[in-house]
């Protein structure tokens, strides 16, 4: 069940990586439906979130939320919104994203063209603000 998300884990493919565990990573989004925009994912195979272990999926929201406190930090914003979605790529995952109105978290709104240069500082910021 490899994944591009796999791809990510193993360093197959490139990824702008904001944390990482034993267990988990947080890269962003390169098409977002918003700056900052932050993808939260299990290094374990697992299609369905709900699928996870229960103690598998406490740890994912737990690392996910330590994520989210560095991205409100990092990002101005009046809220980190979460969504789990699940249906693009066969991977479980979290999406973070910075908000400011409801309609930031709207994943049916065309998504945004953000450079790597862009990007990385995003990252950047971001990690800075989780290690802090």
């Amino acid at each position: 069940m490899a994944s591009v998300f796999s791809k990510i884990i193993n360093r197959e493919i490139p990824a702008h990586i904001v944390a990482e565990d034993e267990a988990h990573i947080a890269f962003l989004d390169i098409i977002p439906v918003a700056i900052g925009h932050v993808l939260v994912v299990p290094k374990k195979e697992i299609d369905y979130i709900f699928d996870l272990e229960s103690s598998d999926l406490s740890a994912l929201f737990s690392f996910a939320q330590n994520v989210a406190k560095g991205m409100k930090t990092a990002i101005t914003c009046r809220r980190i919104g979460i969504a789990v979605i699940g249906l693009e790529v066969p991977h479980a995952h979290v999406h973070l994203v910075p908000l400011h109105t409801v309609e930031d978290i709207n994943f049916a709104k065309p998504k945004l063209q953000v450079s790597s240069e862009d990007l990385a500082n995003t990252a950047a910021l971001i990690q800075a603000a989780i290690n802090a």
